[in-house]
């Protein structure tokens, strides 16, 4: 069962319940959930004891006796207290919005940097809930152990067994990322620029990241199918290569404790030259999904580079109708740095790929340069680094005029310095 506490008005802000609702339905169906019944239950107070009035509580005790609900998913957040009392009214298991969250990226994590972060995170909420087991040490299946499943009755939570935990997952991570900043290092040295797909979860950014780099990234019509960031090279038109990155999706309400534990899974982000915002134009609530993503960006530190302004690719347009689908893509040739697509149907890719590379281009130096035309290896590395926009050969030299990035106009200075040391 799904319910949805749909709050008085101002606290969902601009979202319809019904739509909450439904993304809280496919959450539960993102880790094979049965889903035989979900409601909006509305809320004129919060009820320190059960979040619900006292009648909705009464009301849905005997449907979940009837329809035999094992699992109760509260789509809001939970005190414990809370949580508990709900289980004695509904004899069943109750797991809020962030538990169900937590059950989904256990099941989703793949590298070794996201499983620990997912763990952490869940360690961190499961010290505060008064939960009769922690079956974590031993799951046999992906998830939390919050749903209940083999080794329910197995051991107690106790505070210091996860405190000791959170202490040596603490210390692994920091291995983990002191390994990632060798290997963001070692591509400075070769520094492609690097342009980071992020946006509301199941916008559709793996099958964008497939479509645009021929990888085979899980992109399923599933919340949270992607957990750990993908990263691929990735050739633009004009020639110059850049590293693409596929980031978790994200989603409104949050924790702010799972922002700061995911921290690390979105470093590609902090890193990147080019973030581009890829929306589900054809989702109801895509403007306030547009705001969730951006609010998020900004908690991350990243305020300068949404007030920049992002590339917004506007996808999904294969599931408008064809006058919603005009609109659309008028709407991105109003915008800058805004492109209406499909992802799925490669409509409109060509028009990315022009806008990335205009894009990066923007940041780029114009350098005239005179090389003798012996000297193949940098006349090579100048084509190869930069965007050759004029050439004129004399009789022993040959004049170009290159556009590059300002770490690479230092690299070739340095490079010409050390040639002339020789």
């Amino acid at each position: 069962m799904v319910i949805h506490p749909a709050l008085k008005a101002g606290d969902d802000g601009a979202r319809e319940p019904e739509a909450r609702l439904d993304e809280a339905v496919g959450l539960a169906q993102a880790i094979d959930l049965d889903i035989v019944h979900s409601e909006v239950v509305p809320v004129s107070a919060r009820r320190p004891a059960t979040l619900l009035g006292k009648g909705a509580v009464e009301r849905l005790a005997p449907l979940v006796k009837e329809r035999e609900i094992a699992v109760a998913v509260m789509d809001g957040h939970l005190s414990p207290v809370q949580q508990r009392n709900l289980e004695k009214a509904w004899a069943c298991k109750v797991i809020d919005r962030t538990g169900l969250i937590l059950e989904i990226f256990g099941e989703r994590a793949r590298t070794r940097e996201g499983s620990l972060q997912v763990e952490l995170a869940a360690l961190s909420y499961q010290r505060s809930r008064l939960v009769r087991s922690w079956t974590h040490l031993e799951r046999q299946r992906g998830g939390f152990g919050f749903l209940g499943g083999p080794g329910e009755t197995q051991i107690e939570a106790d505070r210091r067994m996860i405190g000791e935990r959170i202490v040596k997952l603490k210390r692994e991570l920091d291995e983990v990322k002191r390994t990632r900043e060798l290997h963001r290092s070692a591509r400075r040295k070769v520094p492609y620029p690097i342009v980071a797909l992020v946006g509301y979860t199941n916008a559709g950014k793996s099958t964008l990241f497939n479509r645009l780099t021929r990888a085979e990234v899980l992109a399923k019509d599933m919340l949270f199918a992607t957990l750990d960031p993908t990263m691929r090279g990735l050739a633009l038109p004009s020639g110059r290569r850049v590293i693409l990155s596929d980031t978790v999706g994200f989603v409104s309400d949050l924790p702010h404790e799972l922002v700061a534990a995911f921290r690390a899974t979105l470093e590609e982000v902090l890193e990147a030259d080019v973030v581009v915002h890829v929306r589900d134009v054809a989702h109801p609530d895509t403007e306030a999904q547009a705001t969730d993503v951006e609010a998020v960006l900004r908690e991350l530190g990243l305020a300068e580079m949404v007030d920049r302004g992002l590339v917004e690719v506007l996808n999904k347009t294969d599931l408008l109708d064809e006058h919603d689908r005009i609109e659309v893509a008028n709407q991105a040739r109003r915008r800058p740095d805004t492109v209406s697509l499909s992802a799925w149907t490669g409509e409109g890719m060509d028009d990315l790929l022009a806008c990335l590379d205009r894009r990066l281009t923007e940041g780029r130096q114009v350098v005239d340069v005179e090389l003798p035309l012996s000297d193949g290896a940098s006349i090579a590395w100048l084509y190869r680094h930069g965007e050759v926009v004029a050439r004129r050969d004399g009789d022993h030299s040959a004049f170009l005029r290159v556009r590059l990035d300002p770490a690479d106009a230092q690299r070739f200075q340095r490079r010409q310095a050390e040639g002339r040391g020789k």
